[in-house]
């Protein structure tokens, strides 16, 4: 009888053994999900970041044309500013176009 005890204490309960294996595999569907949770949120963090940095290189890119900009803007309107002068358009107006100051005679008074 002992030794009919020890054979069967050797021998495999097929309850158990069903349940232990029903634990390991609902333990590795937690882990695989575990995982996916996990990975996706990491390539949601190194997706928003490389994001971040391609924005930053956008603005550092921007910030100079604006600064470029506002000096080609500088020196358009220093131009404006040379160009509108009075005595520059009496010099071209006497000597290119030929003109000259009217005369009393040449000025009509409208009324």
């Amino acid at each position: 009888m002992a030794n009919m005890r020890a054979t069967m204490d050797k021998v495999a309960d097929p309850r158990r053994l069903d349940s232990a294996v029903e634990e390991k595999s609902d333990f590795f569907v937690y882990m695989i999900g575990i995982i996916i949770i996990v990975t996706a949120v990491s390539v949601f963090h190194v997706w928003s970041r490389v994001k971040v940095m391609d924005l930053n290189l956008k603005v550092g890119e921007l910030r100079r044309e604006l600064k470029e900009q506002e000096q080609v803007q500088g020196g358009l309107k220093l131009e404006v500013a040379s160009l509108k002068m009075p005595a520059r358009i009496e010099n071209l107006a006497t000597g290119e176009l030929g003109m000259s100051l009217p005369t009393e005679q040449q000025v009509v008074q409208v009324k």
